[in-house]
Formats: structure tokens, C-alpha cells, sequence
């Protein structure tokens, strides 16, 4: 039976609520212009380039959340009105189970805006809620300890990482060909009262 969560963020002032929730088939559209961006393209190492590869990275995200390791949210701006269909603007997931390449990892964070969204304080919120959901509720590969890696030259990411309480931990060596540049690895222990803009 796969479980589904929904998280919610409140607005503040100049910035939107969000709502997070599993990826759905109509949300294709959203995720095709998403990764037609450039900006985004240069630092995804996964491409989709159709809507079969978007309906099949959706059912792979379904099959993961109903494994427990694997949990990528849509994230949507809100405006206090359930009744409407608000568009996607980005992505977080979380991979509760590491994928084994580097030894003794921890669970790992992951995200991305939409063009459209950025600056809008979207990615820290949404991680923010998602880490907080994490600590709570699931049993993490290292308990307390949240992961999250980025291209070293990715210095939105690197901001996003600090306003979310994910303190920097070491420089990553390149692993190509996925990863040809420097890696960053910032590390969020469980602390409730951390801190973000």
C-alpha cells in the first residue's frame, strides 16, 4: 500500500504558501518545461527530453514512495484556494535509502525551481518542510543526519543548502562522467529550531 504525504508551508510576507505532494501523470506538462530549462539542464544529471520519459520517471517515483526509499515531492505555489489546480514549480526528494557509492552516506536531499519561481524563496521553504517531515517520521539510514550534495560551481545551491540549515561539511572530489567538476556536501543534523529566509 503506498502512503501519501502531503506537506503544506504557510505564506509570508513577499512569499507564497506551498503545498508538497507525490508527482501525479498531469503534472507531465510542468516537469517537460521544467527540464527545457538551461539553467536547470546544467546541473541535472538526468534528462527528460519526452512525455514517455516524464510518465516514466512519475511511475518510477510512485514505485519508489511504495518501497520507502524514495520520496520526491512536487512542490506548488499556493494561494489559500484548494479549489485551484496551481502549477508546479519545483522539486524536492529525499532518498531515504543511500545508493551505496560513497560508504558510510546518509539519507540525501535533493531539489530544483522552475524558472519562474526563483528568488521567490520557494527551494528553502520546500526543504525546509521536507527535512522536518524526515526527522520525523522516517527511520533515516543515519539517524539524525540528512545529506545533500551539488555541483561545487552551483552557487545557488550552496545558498539554498545554508538557508535550509544544511551546514557545509567537505569538498567531493569529481566522479565522472555524471559528476566531472567538485562536488559540495553539506550535513543537517536533527534541530528543530533551524533557522532559514
Amino acid at each position: 500500500m503506498t502512503v501519501t504525504v502531503n506537506l503544506t508551508v504557510e505564506p509570508a510576507p513577499g512569499r507564497p504558501g506551498l503545498t508538497l505532494r507525490p508527482w501525479t501523470a498531469r503534472d507531465v506538462p510542468a516537469l517537460l518545461a521544467a527540464h527545457r530549462d538551461p539553467d536547470l539542464r546544467r546541473w541535472l544529471v538526468l534528462r527528460l527530453e519526452s512525455a514517455a520519459d516524464a510518465h516514466r520517471w512519475v511511475g518510477e517515483q510512485h514505485e519508489a514512495w511504495a518501497a520507502g526509499t524514495w520520496f520526491s515531492f512536487a512542490v506548488l505555489e499556493t494561494d489559500g484556494d484548494t479549489r485551484t489546480d496551481h502549477p508546479v514549480v519545483g522539486n524536492v526528494v529525499l532518498k531515504a535509502v543511500p545508493d551505496g557509492s560513497r560508504p558510510g552516506a546518509a539519507s540525501e536531499v535533493g531539489y530544483w525551481t522552475a524558472p519562474e519561481a526563483r528568488g521567490k524563496g520557494v527551494a528553502p521553504r520546500a526543504l525546509e518542510a521536507v527535512s522536518r517531515w524526515a526527522f520525523a517520521s522516517l527511520t533515516l539510514a543515519v539517524p539524525g543526519r540528512l545529506e545533500l550534495l551539488h555541483a561545487a560551481a552551483n552557487e545557488n545551491s550552496c545558498r539554498v543548502a545554508r538557508k535550509s540549515g544544511y551546514a557545509f561539511h567537505s569538498v567531493l572530489p569529481p566522479f565522472p562522467p555524471d559528476y566531472p567538476g567538485e562536488g559540495h556536501l553539506h550535513v543537517r543534523v536533527n534541530n528543530p529550531a533551524s533557522q532559514y529566509t
